[in-house]
C-alpha cells in the first residue's frame, strides 16, 4: 500500500520546557486508510496533527507527509491535504458560506469556472446549498462543521486531517458527518486522520486506531476491536474503556470468553448465541 504519512520517534518541546515524545512505535497512514488517534486530554493528539500540518516543528525524529517534511515543504503538498480544526470558528473566515468554501481554490489560483464547479459540487454533496449565502458565524455548531468540511474537501484532497471533528455537535449531526466522511473515503480513496476521545465514534470511522498515552508515547495500534479489548491498557492511559469492552471483560472473568463487540446489535447477537449454545449443551448433557 502507498504510504502517505510516517512519524518516527518525534519529539516536540513546548516553550515552558515540557516535551512530548511520540515514540513506542511508528505512526503510519496508508492511502485510503481511516486512522483514529485516541488518547486522553494532554496526550498530544492535537500537537501531533499540528506537526503533520507543518504548524509546529519537531526538535528530533522524522516526519514525512506525502513525501515531504511538512515543517519545511508544506507548500508543496498543501493542495492535496484537507484540514478541519478543532475550533472551526478559527477556520471560517469569509463573509458568507460560498466564499468560505471557495477560499482554498481561489488561493491556489484556480480559474473562476473551475472554482464555481468545485464549490457547487461539494455543497451539493454535503446538502448545504441552502446555507451558501448565509453568514457562517451565525450558524449552529453542526452547520459550521459541515461548512468547515466542505472547505476541506473542495479540492478533492488525498489526505484529510481532522482535530476532534465531533465535538460540540449533536448526535444526529455527528452521525451525518461520520456517514459523509465514510462516503468520501470509499468514493475517493481519501485517507483520513482524526483525533477524538469519543469512544462511541471510533468503530464507526476507523480502520486503524493508535492509542497515545500521556507524554505522547504511542502504546497501542490495532483495529477498533483489538484496541477495545485492551481494557487495562486503556485504563492506564486514562481513557475510559467503552462500555461494551468492559462488559465483555467482565463476562470473560465469569468464564464466558467472547470476542469484544463494537455495537449493541453485535453484542446482543453474540450473547444470545452463547445462551442458546449453553442451553443446547445443557440439554444434551
Amino acid at each position: 500500500m502507498k504510504e502517505l504519512v510516517k512519524v518516527n520517534n518525534v519529539k516536540f518541546n513546548y516553550p515552558d520546557g515540557t516535551s512530548l515524545f511520540f515514540d513506542g512505535q511508528e505512526f503510519i497512514v496508508n492511502k485510503g486508510e481511516r486512522v483514529v488517534i485516541l488518547g486522553p486530554n494532554g496526550s498530544g493528539k492535537s500537537t501531533l496533527l499540528s506537526l503533520l500540518l507543518g504548524l509546529l516543528t519537531s526538535s528530533e525524529g522524522d516526519i514525512q507527509v506525502l513525501g515531504v517534511d511538512p515543517s519545511k515543504e508544506y507548500e508543496k503538498v498543501r493542495e492535496r491535504i484537507g484540514v478541519l480544526l478543532q475550533n472551526v470558528d478559527l477556520q471560517i473566515i469569509a463573509p458568507r458560506v460560498w466564499d468560505d468554501v471557495a477560499f482554498s481554490p481561489r488561493n491556489y489560483g484556480y480559474k473562476k469556472e473551475e472554482i464555481d464547479k468545485l464549490v457547487d459540487d461539494v455543497i451539493t454533496k454535503l446538502e448545504i446549498e441552502h446555507l451558501k449565502d448565509k453568514v457562517p458565524h451565525y450558524m449552529s455548531g453542526g452547520e459550521k462543521a459541515k461548512v468547515g468540511i466542505a472547505g476541506a474537501l473542495v479540492t478533492n484532497p488525498e489526505l484529510l486531517i481532522l482535530d476532534e471533528p465531533f465535538e460540540h455537535i449533536d448526535p444526529t449531526c455527528r452521525k451525518e458527518l461520520i456517514n459523509l466522511l465514510n462516503d468520501v473515503n470509499k468514493e475517493n480513496n481519501t485517507a483520513i486522520i482524526l483525533s477524538t476521545h469519543n469512544m462511541n465514534t471510533v468503530p464507526l470511522i476507523a480502520d486503524t486506531v493508535y492509542l497515545v498515552a500521556e507524554g505522547g508515547r504511542i502504546v497501542g495500534k490495532g483495529t477498533p476491536k483489538e484496541i477495545f479489548s485492551e481494557i487495562e491498557k486503556l485504563s492506564q492511559c486514562h481513557v475510559e474503556p467503552p462500555i461494551l469492552g468492559s462488559l465483555f471483560a467482565e463476562l470473560k472473568k465469569r468464564g464466558i470468553d467472547l470476542d469484544v463487540s463494537l455495537t449493541v446489535d453485535e453484542a446482543a447477537c453474540a450473547i444470545a448465541d452463547e445462551i442458546v449454545s449453553l442451553k443446547n449443551n445443557s440439554g444434551a448433557a
